[in-house]
C-alpha cells in the first residue's frame, strides 16, 4: 500500500520532513473533525434525538464513509488555487514551506476558534491560508505582489462560501415554513418535552438528516486533506506520486493519444502551426517561464513531451523517475496554456462539439495526475472520523442553546440539516468547497426567524465577527509562517 513511498531514495531529513509534514495534515483533519462536525450532531443531542455519544459515534462513522465515497473533486479544487510554479519545480523547498506554513496557520486558528465556541468555518480558514501563503511567496525575489494566487479560481471559491451561508438560512426558513403548513403532528414544532425522545418518525428523520450532514462533511471538508497530503507527497516523494502508479497500458495509451488529438485540434483552430518542430522547441524554450507569456510555445512543447514520454510505456513505473515529474509537469503546463488560451479566445475556430472534445481529452490526460491513493483517503477519514468524537462539546454548546432565544424544535433541527446536507453534497460535486459551519449554523438562524422565536444578538455578532476575521487571520498566520519556514528549507 506504501511502496510509492519507497519509489524515491529519501534522505533521512527528508523522509523526517515528510513524516512531520504527514502528521500535520492529519492533525488539521482531525481538528476539522471535532470543530466542524460538532455542528452535525449538535440538533440530534439538542432535540434528545441520540444520546451525545452516540450522536458523535454516528457522525464520524458517516464522515469515515463520505471521505471514501465523496471522489476528489473538492480536493482538486483546492491544488488549482496554489502557485503553478510550487507545483512544478521538482524538489521545491518553496512547496514544502507552503503546505507546512497553510496547515499550521489554519490549525491554529481552528483551535482558537474551537476553545472560545466559535463555530468558524475550517474552509474559510483553509481557503484563507492558501490566500495567504500565495501572497506571501509574491513578495519573494523574482515575483510580483499578488500573483501567486490563482484569483479566478478563488473568486469562485469565496463565491460559493459567501453565497452558500444565505442560501442556509433562506431556504432552511422556507422549509421550515413549509413544514408548518403542511405537517400536522404539532409535536414536530414544539421544544422536547425534558429529557424525553421525539416519537419515533421524529427521531428517524433527525438521525437520518445528522447521518447526512456528516456524510457530506466528509465528502467536502475530508477532500481538502487529501488534496494537501497529495501536495506533500509530490513535492517530496515526486517519483512516486507524480503520476498514479496503478495506471495500467490503456489509461497511458488513452492519454497518448489525447495528447495527439488535442495537437490536432490546435492545429485546426490554427492556435499551432502544422508541421512545427517541437523538439527543436522543447530544446530551446523552457515552457515553465513562457506559459503566461507564450500559451502556443508552451502548449505545443508540453504535447510533445507528453507523447515523447508516454510512447510505448506500458505502465508507469516503465517511465523514469524524474521523467514522471516532467510528465505531471508537462500536463499541469498543457492545462494551463489551454485556459489562457481560452481566455484570449484563441479557440474561436472550433466548433462547440470541437471544444466539447478538446475538454474530454483534456479530462483524459488529466487522469494521470488526479487522483489520490486509496491510503491517502483511509488516512483522512480516520483522522476526520475520530476527531469528530472529541472535543465536540464546545461547539454543540453553541449552535444548540446560543444561536435562538428558545429551545431548537425538532422541525428546525431537521430543516437546517436537510438543507446543509444537500448544499454540501451538490457542492461537492461542482468540486466547491463550502463551510459546514456557515451553512448550518445560518440555516438554524433562519428556522428560528421563521419561527419568530428570535436571534441572541451577541452570538450571532460572535459568528460573523469569526467569518469577518477568519480570512484575515489566517491569511497573516500562514503568510508569516511561509516566510519563516523559507528560511531554513
Amino acid at each position: 500500500m506504501f511502496e510509492a513511498l519507497f519509489v524515491d531514495s529519501l534522505t533521512p531529513l527528508t523522509t523526517a520532513l515528510l513524516a512531520v509534514a504527514l502528521l500535520i495534515a492529519c492533525g488539521f483533519e482531525f481538528v476539522n473533525g471535532f470543530h466542524d462536525t460538532a455542528n452535525a450532531v449538535a440538533t440530534v443531542i439538542y432535540t434528545n434525538a441520540l444520546k451525545p455519544w452516540r450522536a458523535v459515534v454516528l457522525s464520524g462513522v458517516f464522515n469515515f464513509i463520505g471521505v471514501l465515497a465523496g471522489g476528489i473533486s473538492v480536493a482538486m479544487g483546492i491544488i488549482k488555487l496554489l502557485p503553478t510554479e510550487l507545483m512544478v519545480s521538482q524538489g521545491s523547498g518553496g512547496a514544502l514551506a507552503m503546505v507546512l506554513a497553510l496547515l499550521a496557520g489554519a490549525i491554529l486558528w481552528n483551535l482558537g476558534t474551537w476553545y472560545l465556541g466559535l463555530p468558524a468555518s475550517s474552509s474559510h480558514t483553509l481557503i484563507g491560508a492558501i490566500i495567504g501563503v500565495g501572497l506571501a511567496n509574491s513578495l519573494t525575489a523574482g515575483h510580483a505582489f499578488g500573483e501567486g494566487v490563482n484569483w479566478s479560481k478563488a473568486a469562485d471559491i469565496g463565491t460559493a462560501l459567501l453565497l452558500s451561508p444565505l442560501f442556509g438560512f433562506t431556504v432552511a426558513a422556507l422549509l421550515f415554513l413549509l413544514l408548518k403548513q403542511f405537517v400536522r403532528d404539532q409535536r414536530l414544532f414544539a421544544p422536547p418535552p425534558g429529557l424525553t425522545a421525539p416519537p419515533l418518525w421524529i427521531r428517524s428523520l433527525l438521525i437520518a438528516t445528522c447521518s447526512g450532514v456528516s456524510f457530506a462533511h466528509g465528502q467536502n471538508d475530508g477532500q481538502k486533506g487529501v488534496g494537501l497530503i497529495m501536495l506533500i507527497l509530490i513535492g517530496l516523494a515526486p517519483g512516486g506520486f507524480a503520476l498514479d502508479l496503478q495506471a495500467d497500458a490503456s489509461r497511458l495509451h488513452s492519454a497518448r493519444i489525447a495528447a495527439v488529438e488535442i495537437e490536432e485540434l490546435l492545429v485546426h483552430a490554427e492556435v499551432l502551426p502544422a508541421g512545427a518542430d517541437a523538439a527543436r522547441l522543447e530544446a530551446a524554450v523552457d515552457p515553465t517561464s513562457q506559459r503566461a507569456e507564450e500559451p502556443r510555445t508552451a502548449a505545443l512543447v508540453a504535447l510533445h513531451r507528453i507523447e515523447r514520454l508516454l510512447e510505448g510505456r506500458d505502465r508507469v513505473r516503465e517511465i523514469r523517475r524524474a521523467d514522471r515529474f516532467h510528465v505531471r509537469q508537462s500536463i499541469l503546463l498543457l492545462d494551463d496554456a489551454i485556459k489562457e488560451l481560452g481566455k484570449a479566445d484563441a479557440l474561436s475556430n472550433l466548433t462547440k462539439s470541437q471544444k466539447k472534445a478538446l475538454d474530454a481529452h483534456r479530462d483524459e490526460i488529466k487522469g494521470l495526475t488526479d487522483y489520490a491513493p486509496t491510503w491517502v483517503l483511509f488516512a483522512v477519514a480516520l483522522s476526520l472520523g475520530v476527531g469528530t468524537m472529541v472535543g465536540w462539546k464546545r461547539i454543540v454548546l453553541t449552535i444548540g442553546e446560543k444561536i435562538g432565544k428558545s429551545h431548537m424544535t425538532y422541525a428546525q433541527g431537521a430543516a437546517a440539516e436537510l438543507v446543509a446536507a444537500s448544499t454540501i453534497i451538490v457542492s461537492g460535486q461542482l468540486g466547491l468547497p463550502v463551510s459546514t459551519t456557515h451553512v448550518l449554523s445560518s440555516g438554524i438562524a433562519g428556522t428560528m426567524v421563521a419561527q419568530r422565536s428570535g436571534l441572541q444578538k451577541s452570538t450571532i455578532r460572535n459568528i460573523l465577527l469569526a467569518w469577518v476575521l477568519t480570512l484575515p487571520a489566517s491569511m497573516l498566520l500562514s503568510g508569516g509562517l511561509f516566510l519563516l519556514f523559507r528560511l531554513f528549507v
